[in-house]
């Protein structure tokens, strides 16, 4: 669940991931589970192979995309809690990273 805009989203190790045509389709290779992106959640899914915060990805969409900010941030925060049900990815807090990358 995500508490903060300073969270981070990692994409899951375990998966695979194929675009077609504008869209991606993602293979969760533990559990078996696809799931579908739309052109704006495969840019969102580009995005986040790296590492990034949930505030620089909604920075990014703002930039990308003519979209009101708060229409903006509920469909990604919706995205991101949907992409983290399905074992896609992973959101953590900002000590777990650094634990990570130190």
């Amino acid at each position: 669940m995500i508490n903060s805009f300073n969270n981070w989203i990692v994409a899951n190790k375990n998966q695979v991931s194929s675009e077609v045509l504008g869209e991606t389709v993602i293979l969760n290779i533990t559990s078996g589970i696809y799931y579908g992106l739309n052109e704006t959640g495969t840019f969102i899914w580009n995005l986040i192979q790296e590492p990034k915060t949930v505030e620089y990805i909604l920075g990014v969409l703002l930039d990308e995309y003519e979209a009101e900010p708060e229409e903006c941030k509920k469909d990604l925060l919706a995205l991101i809690e949907d992409l983290a049900e399905k074992g896609m990815i992973e959101i953590r807090d900002e000590a777990s990273m650094q634990t990570i990358t130190s």
